[in-house]
């Protein structure tokens, strides 16, 4: 016989308070329960709770949205402003030249020691509403050296009593320049590096604020409409929702069959990543290499850019190198064409195929498949993962020690023959199952050859929306 428990049930609210009144010290002593910084537990850890982790990363990107706008004024009004100032808003006038001398300019370290440079300094006399007007200027920047003689050798291309033209501030008479322009890349600075902190700032604190409160599947959710708003699903065949359209594989007529396949070529976009990562880096090491030419020519060589110069150098050539090597590649193997003469295919019938290699490239051996690949896009983690991977592959023709004529592509001309229970194309949000004609081939002294040729795969039997069968 079960015993029973006859007291009346509480619930859980009621069963804490009970328990907190418990242990409760004094009688009306007032207790305030603390902030919670957990969630739940898992296992031997604590989940942190979603409000804190926005809190948090609102506090950091706020940091980072107020530092940008802080060193944004900053540059702004001690380097932008005051050089636009200087081109725009000061007064041209014609001046002499009556003094010079060097300005010294000393650099402490955080060791005590002390490091020098030296430039040019002019005494200017110039007219301004009658009144001649005596200035100290020192030159451009540019022309700092950290020797004292080549410092002076400079200074001696100044000649006292010469003419030469100023600019000097309407609000300020006392302050004269000898240069106009602007410097391109303090502009830069001042406008990339407290724009990506703004930036970043501005975007991770609104989604920090959109994110408070509310759940990973709730925002994944809401993040899903606003991209399907954006992007377009690929196109799909009139009344078969998950068979894909071929009409851009269609378009193109072939010379000899009846359709050209158009090709997806690994190598084309090996070559666009080798030239765009080659382009920007070589223009960093041309911006070093001027830097460093500059300071050499003043007398100033910077020990520490120069050894900054000599890897960049090094993996620019590297990245030259290979890009021409690509280029080599594609312009030597030449194009790969492939007509057939039906599309979309259908399970069990037969289809002439044409293919033509040009280029001057001789083969050890080319090999024309018929595969099936899938393609499954997953979440793993916290990760979102697609993973490829050819699940059916049949052999067409194989050619050994392929020698093309000067001149003349190499064509041949095959029969395909689609299994009577091929599966047809498939294609959803996550999983895809597409078919491709594929070319491999081993080329003497180059790297293999690879280029796929996608096709469509219609069921044994459709009926279309008006009750005939579409035409292959």
């Amino acid at each position: 016989m079960e015993d029973c428990d006859d007291r009346p049930t509480q619930s859980v609210e009621e069963e804490s308070l009970r328990l907190f009144e418990s242990t409760s010290g004094l009688p009306g002593e007032l207790f305030v329960r603390l902030p919670t910084f957990f969630n739940k537990k898992r296992g031997n850890r604590r989940t942190g709770l979603p409000a804190w982790g926005s809190l948090g990363e609102g506090i950091y990107h706020t940091v980072l949205l107020m530092a940008g706008l802080t060193i944004g004024v900053l540059m702004l009004t001690g380097v932008a402003v005051p050089e636009w100032r200087i081109n725009n808003q000061f007064i041209e006038v014609n001046g002499r030249l009556i003094g010079k001398g060097l300005a010294r300019h000393t650099l402490r370290d955080v060791f005590g020691g002390a490091k020098y440079s030296w430039r040019p300094a002019l005494l200017v006399q110039y007219e301004v509403g009658g009144e001649d007007v005596e200035s100290w200027n020192t030159v451009h920047s540019s022309e700092t050296s950290e020797t004292r003689a080549f410092a002076l050798h400079e200074l001696d291309n100044w000649e006292l009593g010469g003419q030469l033209r100023c600019w000097y501030d309407p609000d300020d008479i006392k302050t004269v320049v000898l240069k106009q322009g602007y410097s391109w890349w303090l502009w830069l600075l001042a406008l990339l590096l407290p724009g990506a902190l703004v930036a970043f700032g501005v975007t991770g604190l609104l989604q920090s604020l959109q994110s408070w409160g509310r759940s990973e599947e709730r925002q994944a959710v809401q993040l899903g409409r606003i991209f399907k708003n954006f992007i377009n699903p690929p196109p799909e065949t009139v009344g078969f929702p998950t068979i894909p359209a071929c009409d851009n594989l269609v378009n193109s007529p072939g010379t000899m069959l009846r359709f050209r396949l158009p090709t997806e070529s690994p190598e084309a976009w090996s070559l666009i990543g080798a030239g765009l990562f080659s382009g920007l880096w070589n223009v960093v090491v041309i911006l070093l290499a001027v830097n460093v030419g500059f300071d050499i020519a003043g007398g100033r060589a910077n020990l520490w850019l120069l050894g900054l110069l000599a890897p960049f150098i090094i993996v620019g050539l590297a990245s030259v190198a290979l890009f021409f090597r690509q280029l080599f590649l594609i312009t030597a193997i030449g194009p790969t064409h492939v007509e057939i003469s039906g599309h979309p295919l259908r399970p069990g019938n037969q289809y002439q195929v044409l293919l033509s290699q040009a280029g001057s490239v001789s083969f050890r051996k080319l090999e024309l498949f018929l595969e099936l690949e899938e393609q499954a896009t997953f979440r793993q983690g916290t990760d979102v993962r697609t993973e490829r991977q050819v699940v059916w592959q049949s052999l067409i023709r194989r050619w050994n020690n392929v020698e093309p004529l000067p001149g003349t592509p190499f064509e041949a001309e095959v029969q395909l023959q689609l299994p009577s229970k091929a599966m047809h194309s498939f294609s959803t949000t996550h999983n895809t199952a597409s078919w491709r004609l594929v070319l491999r081939g081993v080329p003497e002294r180059w790297p293999a050859l690879v280029r796929v040729f996608p096709v469509v795969v219609f069921p044994a039997e459709i009926i279309s929306t008006h009750g005939e069968k579409p035409l292959s």
